[in-house]
Parts: structure tokens; sequence; C-alpha cells
């Protein structure tokens, strides 16, 4: 019987796991694949400028929005910083939660592609150590849209994170505050098999790039190959 118990209990340990790398695998895809529609926008993308200029890119595919009278929101994404202080290449990428509430007139439920365009490193500089908070620890602010949009965003370059969203075909800025965002350590431990900490991943350049988080890097080196010469 013990053997038995324990057979089961393996069973039950690997099926577990599959379930949680598919999850992860199938969340790095989908991030990608935001990543590459949303930039094939010509007439309403996220600005080109702005990307070359930004330190970390972040993207939460099927984000949930949902309330009435109280609501709240709660979504699960992937994030890579530009190492060498945020001049140098893509860094393998770090898994992570979002989940905050509000209090307004509202009901109903949404999905939506939320992408963050972090502009500097200062702005998850509190995520590295633990979490952070939209509007609290980071100033965000909805971000302009359009390839010719550049000459337009000197308003917002004094925001840390420019927030974008799509949803039913629409995409534009997003007006984000108090959710709060804090590492996925179960996913990163399924990614990378091995607990990690966010700032040895984000902040500096590594060949150890998991098979499963490539794609997600190829995307992003295809937006932006490397950052601009201020």
């Amino acid at each position: 019987m013990k053997k038995i118990a324990l057979l089961m209990a393996s069973i039950l340990a690997a099926s577990s796991y599959l379930v949680a790398a598919t999850e992860v695998n199938d969340r790095v895809v989908r991030s990608a694949i935001v990543l590459k529609e949303v930039t094939q926008i010509s007439e309403k993308s996220i600005p080109q400028d702005l990307l070359d200029k930004c330190a970390c890119v972040a993207v939460i595919p099927g984000m949930k929005r949902a309330g009435f009278i109280f609501g709240g929101s709660y979504g699960k994404g992937v994030m890579s910083c530009r190492t060498q202080n945020g001049d140098g290449p893509w860094s393998a990428p770090t898994m992570f939660l979002l989940q905050g509430g509000s209090f307004g007139l509202q009901i109903g439920v949404q999905s939506v592609d939320l992408v963050l365009v972090i502009m500097n490193l200062s702005g998850i500089e509190s995520l590295l150590n633990s979490k952070f908070t939209l509007g609290g620890d980071a100033s965000v602010a909805a971000g302009p849209v359009g390839r010719t949009a550049a000459a337009q965003t000197d308003a917002f370059m004094s925001a840390e994170i420019l927030a974008y969203s799509r949803a039913r075909g629409f995409f534009g800025g997003l007006v984000l505050k108090g959710e709060a965002i804090r590492p996925d350590k179960d996913a990163n431990h399924v990614l990378y098999g091995k607990q990690i900490e966010p700032r040895n991943v984000l902040l500096n350049q590594s060949d150890d790039v998991p098979k499963d988080a490539k794609i997600f890097l190829d995307e992003l080196t295809r937006i932006s190959p490397q950052k601009a010469v201020k």
C-alpha cells in the first residue's frame, strides 16, 4: 500500500508539473503573439521611438478586469529588460503577477491584452525587491499611439511606465492605478527549473535562456533590436 501511495503521489506531482509547464509556455507564446500583433498595427501602434528608448517591456495576455461597484483586475505576464544598465541586449524574461482592486460605478467582465512600456529601470526598482504598485511606486500614464506620435510623446516622458491595452479590436492607451505587480515565483521555478531572483535575471545578460522563453526574446529583438542613442 505504501508503494502504491508513493507511486500515486509521484504521478500527481508529475501531472501538476506538466500542467504548470504548459501554462507557462502558453503564457510566453501568447505574450510574443500580442507583441507581434500590436506592433503591426500601422496607424495605431506603440510609437517606435518609445520602444527604442524604453528599458523594459512587460506583456500580460488576457488580463481579466471585472466588477460590480467594487472591481478588480488579475493577470499573469512576462517581462524582459535591456541589460547593461538598460543599454544592452534584452534579458532572459521573468514571470510576474498583476492584481488590484478599484471602487466606482462599474459592471461587467472584460479580457484585455496589456502591454507596459517601462521607460527606465527605476520604474521597476520596487519589483526587483518584492513588488510595486502602478501609480504609487511607479508613475504610469496611458501611452500615446501611432507611428507618427513621436513628436507628441514629450508630455509622457515624465511617466516611468506607459500602459497600452487591446480589447475587442481596439488598441490604445490605458489608465491604470492601484494594481500591484509582483514576481511569479512558481512560474519562474517552472521556467528555469530552479528558484531565481528577478533582479539577477532582468539586469544581467545570460546565455542560459530557457528554450520556452526564446520566442518572446526573439519578438522583442525583432521590434527593437537595440536601444536608441540619446
